[in-house]
Parts: C-alpha cells; sequence; structure tokens
C-alpha cells in the first residue's frame, strides 16, 4: 500500500497528515524485491465511488490527495529503485501508473472515468499520457 506518492516515484508509508503508522518491514521487503505494485485509493477522506455495470463513478472525491508533489517522508526512494532496476507500478481503482525515468506514466484508466478531470487535473506535476490503456470492463461489474 501507499500513504502519498510523488513527481519523483517516491513513496510514503510511515508518515502523513500528523499520523506516523512507522514502516514496519516495509524497507527491508521493497529494498530488494525486483518488481514492486503500491496499492491504494487515488484520495482519501470520504471518497464516493460506485462500481457497476463495466464502470466505474466518482460521486465525491476525497478530501485528501494521495498523489502529491513532494511526499511527507521517503519511505522508498523512487529514483533510487529505478537505478537499481526495480519495476514500480502504483495501482488505484481509477488508474495505473508505471515509474519511468521521466516520470509517472498513466498506463491505465478505469472505464467511466474522465482522465483529465478524475487523473490529470488533480495531479499537482505533470505527468507522461501516451495511450493509456482501458482497464477489463469486467473488474467494474
Amino acid at each position: 500500500g501507499f500513504g502519498e506518492i510523488d513527481q519523483y516515484g517516491n513513496v510514503n508509508v510511515s508518515k502523513f497528515n500528523g499520523i506516523i503508522p512507522g514502516c514496519g518491514g516495509f524497507i527491508d521487503i521493497a529494498h530488494r524485491t525486483p518488481e514492486l505494485v503500491f496499492c491504494g485509493s487515488f484520495t482519501a477522506g470520504g471518497a464516493d465511488i460506485a462500481i457497476g455495470g463495466g464502470r466505474l463513478t466518482i460521486r465525491k472525491e476525497g478530501k485528501y490527495r494521495k498523489v502529491v508533489e513532494k511526499v511527507e517522508q521517503i519511505t522508498l526512494n523512487g529514483q533510487e529503485a529505478l537505478r537499481k532496476g526495480q519495476d514500480v507500478m502504483y495501482v488505484t481503482e481509477r488508474a495505473v501508473f508505471k515509474l519511468t525515468p521521466q516520470g509517472l506514466e498513466l498506463t491505465e484508466a478505469a472505464p467511466g472515468v474522465d482522465i483529465q478531470r478524475d487523473i490529470v487535473g488533480l495531479i499537482p506535476f505533470p505527468i507522461i499520457v501516451k495511450a493509456p490503456l482501458e482497464m477489463d470492463p469486467a473488474l467494474f461489474q
């Protein structure tokens, strides 16, 4: 999971919004794993999201953004992960991102999501958007 991710691919799982859950074994596991897949919600704090009919509907955004310009605390250094040759992905309910040397790249988007309004417009830094695939609508039945 992740609490925050930033434009450099850094991940914060240990300190955010005045909460200090700590990192536990996160650093030990993430340091040597060749492929890292972080899963979490795109926003937090009261989001109202519906799934059905093969699509995702965002009725209300959460009040906390989890994709931020700079994480409050670096628990995983994204640039170091790239240097070591690790593959890093971030999976949310509405989008999948891959860490590249040029930054975060949107690789998939949920059906029903407006890429500009519901993803790109909520990220405080530029991301790479080439031709993201649509997630399998069967996942949203």
